[in-house]
């Protein structure tokens, strides 16, 4: 069975809003760039539905729901509600899609979830908005559609699903949903001292291990074989979910991690066998020519497509016709010329090391 694409048209209708860090098209430019290299066949394509307010309660709750929608349907939200949801903020605000859209995201992961209930590959690149909470909006996440796609593949009956998650942040409403837990396998890799400073290596809600400033392809690959694999293996799970934020490479604004897209593609080749169900999520990411050529570089991984070193004209044109409000001077020919970033090698750093051993340590408790 082959993979199958999960995405909507309202990611390219829709922005959080002009300055916002997601006011860049983000899920069009990787659909684009799928089409763009005859990658994407209308076959292996699903038009994502919008998740019902039932469904989303499988974790929110009804009042969060039901001030989601007012605030989208009143463009407007109060004092009350703006203090006890954490919506109408910098970070979290409200826009025209403002329930829409997140519960389409949300809506392509129940769908997934429901997909593989026989086994198989989805990636639903909209999704990954690993900070939303039970009652209010984190981190521009409205929604945490990996708890719904979790909790939903739990529901079918599955014993173990391992979640993988190497955005730069750390996944805090995944390990609140599921601390103790034992059927879910949490494993978050995110830049340390960052936002929203959880995931501390001495956290026990999970296999949590910062990265510091600056981690390299080496130290992640590192990471991956030394300690991702061996704790995926040992758990053996009945499903993978990885989030895949893009917001831990070089390029990125809201990050100081220095990997190349090269390190997420190596780990979703790698995860891609360990279970019978693989969910793919997107996640972070802030800079679009970034975001796109990953997690287009996601789906021909998925599916075994090789990557060319130049890409051909449509697909060039594609990020060619980008703009950033934060972009100086003229953009990066690799950015618009090719997918594969240059591998961003180095050394593996001691304090990466020892990390790493304190968490192997800790891998029998968990698995």
């Amino acid at each position: 069975m082959r993979p199958l694409f999960i995405g909507s048209e309202i990611y390219r209708g829709s922005s959080y809003g002009v300055r916002h860090p997601l006011s860049i098209p983000r899920v069009p430019t990787a659909t684009d760039l799928c089409k763009a290299m005859n990658w994407l066949p209308a076959e292996q394509f699903r038009n994502s539905p919008r998740a019902k307010p039932a469904a989303l309660m499988s974790f929110h709750t009804e009042a969060y729901i039901t001030a989601l929608q007012a605030a989208e349907r009143e463009g407007d939200v109060s004092e009350d509600i703006r203090a006890r949801h954490h919506i109408g903020t910098m970070s979290n605000p409200v826009f025209p899609e403002m329930f829409r859209r997140p519960a389409t995201a949300a809506g392509g992961s129940l769908l997934a979830a429901e997909l593989l209930a026989q086994g198989g590959v989805i990636y639903n690149p909209g999704g990954g908005t690993h900070h939303g909470m039970a009652d209010h909006a984190a981190g521009f996440c409205y929604l945490n559609d990996p708890v719904l796609a979790i909790k939903a593949l739990l529901a079918q009956g599955l014993n173990r699903v391992a979640y993988v998650d190497i955005d730069a942040h750390h996944c805090d409403g995944v390990a609140a949903a599921f601390e103790g837990d034992a059927r879910v396998l949490m494993i978050s890799t995110h830049e340390e001292k960052r936002w929203p400073f959880t995931g501390a290596l001495e956290d026990h809600s999970g296999i949590n291990l910062p990265l510091p400033r600056g981690a390299n392809d080496t130290e992640f690959l590192y990471v991956l074989e030394d300690l991702i694999l061996p704790a995926v293996q040992s758990f053996a799970p009945d499903a993978v979910v990885l989030q895949c934020g893009a917001d831990a490479v070089l390029e990125d604004p809201l990050a100081r991690l220095a990997l190349s897209n090269n390190s997420h593609w190596r780990a979703v080749a790698a995860l891609k066998d360990m279970a019978r169900r693989l969910l793919v999520l997107g996640g972070g990411g802030y800079n679009p020519w970034s975001v796109g050529r990953l997690w287009a570089g996601v789906w021909a991984t998925l599916n075994g497509h090789e990557i060319p070193d130049r890409l051909p004209e449509p697909a060039r044109a594609v990020l060619a016709g980008l703009s950033w409000i934060r972009q100086r001077g003229e953009v990066p020919e690799y950015l618009i010329e090719t997918l594969r970033d240059v591998p961003r090698e180095g050394v593996i750093r001691e304090q990466m090391r020892e990390r790493v051993m304190v968490l192997q340590g800790r891998l029998r408790v968990w698995v």
